[in-house]
């Protein structure tokens, strides 16, 4: 596979569309012991874990690429994590888990599946609220995780309890403990220059680290051709820096308690703060009231250590004893200049990550994404080369609410509702638009939904009660129908082979998986366990020779519509995966010109066109 400007191709110059999932939405927690969220037990032994199992044990594996294969999900984006690999401690790898994991992506390769390795974190560490960074990296820069949960540093699921509120997670983003480590990842040289680690700054150590460890998978890549490259790192958070005052809440997530980043220092140092408390409505975002946080007063500092942001002067204490912000736009300037994070920390940190893989495999695709509620680097000529802009999208009150309303939505770009169904549909494409234009000023890169979905436990798991997945299927076909209207590629999240109806993806209450093993009633039929299978298993050009017009699919009526204007060079056939599952009696078939062959065995159409340099349409329709 290569990239073009905008698009990719295959070794015949057809224009490919990626469609498959993201692999798997367990793969952030430990397999032994159980590292699901909800569970206390063994919680902070966080050197002596193994992800040896995840996605899921090798005995298994054949089993979920052949229903992936089935359903015409062939592009994986397969999760690894940091911790997964070097969670021991610095410079130790997990030998076991590389042998695995390079094991199991040989075995994809059989399927004939195409797999990005994505090493994914959200909002640093599982022991910041999130999944990711080994524990050690909080004790390197002198923070002690064990009350984080009580001091408002974090929301920690275990911590909580079952009484986990719905998509809260996301606000740790603006919380102390991931705020301050990704401060000290992208910009502890120039905000944090008194702390050091082994005789480095604390900067180039955590990269240094991060970029080895990810370093170790992508050299046991090098005998595997369907693995063409690696995400650099899963939305990326900006932490502090580019915030023009610490005294106002800096993200639009505004859920639950909302600390202000100096009330979050100043929790971390053991005080007791009045802090916000905010709820997502159909009636928006609003004002709860207030709540005392901390009123144990534990510090978020290991023992012998000093709040590091204290240390550089942003805040001090007076002579009352009253913590006072002395710098509230410490992280918004640099040289007298306005930050801007994606371009002054987050390319910097894309461009070493790029360079290391360079040495190892000089031709890897490389998939970027920007802080979710930032933007994206933009490069002149020195880009790195096969960039791909991989930004993620979601319904995002689907999302949130755990609920679907066909006839409204949020923009989250206009800050407003929009109401209507059609409204709504196009305010979705739009959203999706956006990406194909970021992808334009960032020089014509290729565009990749690296995630999107939605919840399955929706209505308190009506569902999984009724069996009735109606409003899922039409929630997850609105999100497809989106995609396909922008003709985009993308990986859905997610596929987890051990979600359950109680624990859904074993990660803080999130349950977004096409697959449980609790609604398989027939393990011997490869679509049982299928979640909202009418809506992701779709008809979809794997290639085309030409160009990509449009296409549109209504799984009611069981009718696919492409159209594409063909390059006169190309003499292969432009290939239409045909799932099985949409179309079990067969299907009629209508066409502008030329010839068509059916590949049963592998569920593709292939298409022949007469006339040259012309718009071709092929209808298919359900008999």
């Amino acid at each position: 596979m290569r990239i073009d400007i905008d698009e990719f191709k295959d070794d015949q110059n057809r224009t490919l569309m990626l469609r498959g999932v993201n692999l798997g939405g367990s793969s952030k927690v430990p397999y032994t012991p159980n590292g699901a969220t909800y569970r206390v037990d063994g919680f902070y032994d966080h050197r002596n874990i193994s992800f040896v199992g995840r996605p899921f044990p090798l005995q298994e594996a054949r089993e979920h690429f052949s229903r992936l294969r089935e359903w015409g999900m062939t592009f994986i984006r397969f999760l690894i994590t940091w911790e997964a690999i070097e969670h021991e401690g610095p410079g130790i790898y997990d030998v076991e888990y590389l042998e695995y994991i390079e094991e199991v992506i040989r075995i994809a390769g059989e399927y004939g599946l195409t797999i990005f390795i994505d090493p994914h974190q959200d909002v640093w560490s599982r022991f910041t609220g999130g999944d990711g960074a080994p524990g050690w990296t909080l004790e390197a820069a002198g923070l002690d995780m064990h009350h984080f949960h009580k001091n408002g540093a974090a929301v920690v699921h275990n911590q909580l309890g079952d009484k986990l509120p719905k998509m809260i997670w996301p606000t740790n983003a603006a919380k102390f403990a991931c705020s301050t480590m990704f401060t000290l990842f992208f910009g502890g040289n120039d905000f944090a220059p008194q702390v050091t680690c082994e005789g480095l700054s604390i900067q180039n150590y955590l990269q240094d680290h991060y970029i080895q460890s990810v370093m170790q998978v992508v050299k046991r890549m090098i005998n595997q051709p369907h693995v063409i490259g690696f995400d650099t790192l899963n939305e990326p958070s900006a932490g502090y820096i580019g915030i023009d005052d610490l005294n106002q809440y800096p993200i639009p997530a505004r859920f639950g308690e909302c600390p202000t980043p100096f009330q979050g220092m100043l929790l971390a140092d053991g005080n007791a703060q009045e802090v916000e408390v905010w709820s997502l409505g159909l009636l928006g975002i609003r004002r709860k009231g207030t709540r005392l946080l901390n009123a144990e007063h534990e510090k978020a500092w290991m023992e012998g250590k000093q709040c590091i942001w204290r240390q550089h002067g942003i805040w001090d204490y007076d002579r009352s004893g009253k913590g006072v912000l002395l710098k509230p736009d410490y992280f918004s300037l640099k040289n007298g200049k306005k930050i801007n994070f994606a371009n002054d920390y987050l390319k910097p940190f894309i461009n070493r990550f790029a360079k290391a893989v360079r040495t190892i495999q000089p031709n890897a695709i490389l998939f970027i994404e920007g802080d979710p509620y930032g933007t994206m680097p933009i490069w002149g000529k020195n880009s790195p080369i096969n960039l791909v802009n991989a930004t993620h999208w979601y319904d995002d009150l689907t999302l949130m609410m755990k609920n679907y309303i066909p006839f409204l939505t949020f923009d989250v770009h206009a800050k407003r509702f929009i109401v209507g169904r059609k409204n709504v549909s196009i305010a979705m494409e739009r959203q999706l638009a956006r990406i194909k234009q970021t992808s334009l000023k960032m020089g014509g890169i290729p565009s990749l939904v690296g995630e999107f979905g939605i919840p399955f436990d929706m209505k308190n798991k009506k569902a999984y009660r009724t069996g009735n997945y109606r409003i899922q299927t039409e929630a997850l076909n609105a999100s497809y129908s989106a995609l396909d209207a922008n003709l985009l590629n993308g990986t859905l999240w997610n596929y987890t082979s051990d979600n359950t109806n109680a624990r859904g993806d074993q990660w803080n209450d999130e349950d977004l998986s096409i697959f449980c093993r609790d609604q398989q009633v027939d393990p011997h039929d490869i679509n049982s366990g299928a979640r909202a299978a009418d809506a992701f298993i779709r008809p979809y050009p794997i290639r085309t020779a030409g160009k990509p017009e449009k296409m549109n699919f209504n799984f009611k009526k069981g009718e696919f519509l492409y159209e594409f204007t063909d390059d006169p060079c190309i003499a292969a056939p432009t290939e239409i995966f045909i799932p099985r599952f949409q179309f079990p009696h067969g299907y009629d078939i209508q066409i502008s010109d030329g010839s068509i062959e059916k590949v049963e065995e592998k569920q593709f159409l292939l298409y022949w066109p007469e006339k040259k340099h012309s718009r071709h349409q092929i209808k298919i329709r359900r008999i």
